[in-house]
């Protein structure tokens, strides 16, 4: 079998994303502008929202989504301990107390009735995390809020109009999913997607959110509130003061610099039109990888059933009775191969950051033992049948040895 060299995730682009840039650029409106507009509105729509935000990142959307519900110190914030950095820093950039939660046994979701355990009148948000692109339980996460609902205190206005604990999703990995019927966007009271390089759609870099209405509070004013936090608390963006002799502009409060540029958001706009073929091709592959591994010794995800509908973002795989120097050794023998394995993740409690601020990860076992024999197999839209074949041959292939 000849050997082939395959990386984990370059992006799916081609002459449709480059037209887009190429527009942008000529038009010579790179900054935010008609792009970033236009592509709102097409995510809103895709969500079932009646607005959306874009930013640099996921990271930036889910953090002035914190500083909208005014949490900071002496709030917190729960999420689970498998997750990436991002999902836990920006609890700490607002100054937050970050409470972490094991996830069930067997599975990546966080566990439900800790969950319950852990909320106090402290807590203003929760963070569940649709790890793979699979979105989580909320309507367990919903039940546990509003059988906790009389330990909330609200400090600010948006707190008191929801009137609960904020579920705000961290759905990085999941735009195009859904769950008996909804999409991901319309079940979480704020979604954040990413559009980072190798995420199903891209950006480059970007991220939107979404949100459900919440009564009481204008959509436009929300949109205006991420507007302002978003390019330095100024109350007119570049685009609006172009018009003519509207120069003026006011400061309201020294805010942040995040916003998105015309530039990635033609990438967007031109990925989003192939979306439903993208995420039709990592079926696809789920299928073939699904079909083959089935009577393996391994654990495999469901990413689709009845129920829901997986953005396929990652393969993520576990190998039964096996360690982190075995499976780390499993991933070598797979980069000999030429074929670039991953693992996610390292739970957060194992990180030096998150040792600091006291997490142990002996206090969460069941997401040591998720990641310990975790791999994730190359998932991109623009695999061929051909390797995909050849991932599935080799990773079989190095099984036998286990």
């Amino acid at each position: 079998m000849k050997k082939k060299n395959i990386p984990f995730a370059p992006p799916d682009v081609g002459d449709a994303e480059i037209e887009e840039v190429v527009q942008a650029l000529r038009s010579g409106w790179i900054t935010t502008g008609p792009k970033v507009k236009a592509f709102e509105n097409e995510i809103a729509k895709y969500c079932h929202a009646q607005r959306a935000v874009c930013l640099n990142s996921a990271t930036a959307c889910m953090e002035l989504t914190l500083r909208l519900f005014g949490i900071g110190p002496g709030d917190e914030v729960i999420t689970t301990a498998y997750t990436y950095t991002a999902t836990c820093s920006v609890i700490c950039h607002v100054g937050a107390k970050p409470v972490l939660i094991d996830v069930k046994q067997n599975s990546y979701e966080m566990d439900y009735e800790q969950l319950s355990e852990k909320i106090t009148n402290k807590t203003k948000a929760i963070i569940p995390v649709d790890l793979a692109g699979i979105m989580c339980n909320y309507d367990q996460i919903y039940k546990v809020i509003e059988a906790n609902k009389y330990k909330f205190c609200p400090s600010n206005k948006f707190q008191e109009a929801l009137g609960r604990i904020l579920v705000l999703a961290d759905a990085a990995h999941a735009f195009g999913s859904s769950r008996k019927g909804n999409v991901c966007g319309e079940v979480a009271d704020f979604t954040s997607f990413s559009f980072h390089a190798v995420k199903n759609l891209t950006t480059a870099e970007g991220g939107a959110v979404v949100w459900k209405d919440i009564p009481g509070i204008d959509n436009e004013y929300i949109y205006k509130q991420y507007q302002l936090y978003s390019l330095h608390g100024q109350t007119k963006d570049a685009l609006n003061k172009t018009s003519l002799g509207s120069w003026e502009y006011d400061i309201l409060f020294p805010a942040y610099k995040c916003n998105m540029t015309d530039i990635t958001a033609g990438i967007g706009l031109a990925q989003l039109k192939r979306y439903s073929n993208l995420l039709l091709r990592r079926k696809e592959i789920i299928d073939m990888y699904n079909k083959s591994f089935i009577n393996l010794h391994v654990q495999l995800l469901n990413h689709y059933d009845e129920e829901h509908e997986s953005s396929g973002h990652l393969y993520m795989i576990r190998v039964n009775d096996i360690g982190v120097e075995q499976r780390n050794a499993l991933i070598i023998q797979m980069a000999e191969k030429g074929i670039a394995c991953n693992v996610h993740y390292k739970p957060l409690p194992m990180l030096t950051a998150y040792k600091s601020l006291g997490f142990d990860i002996k206090d969460f076992p069941n997401a040591y033992r998720q990641y310990e024999n975790e791999i994730t197999l190359p998932l991109r839209s623009n695999l061929t049948n051909d390797e995909v074949t050849y991932i599935i041959k080799c990773f079989t292939g190095v099984l036998k040895d286990v």
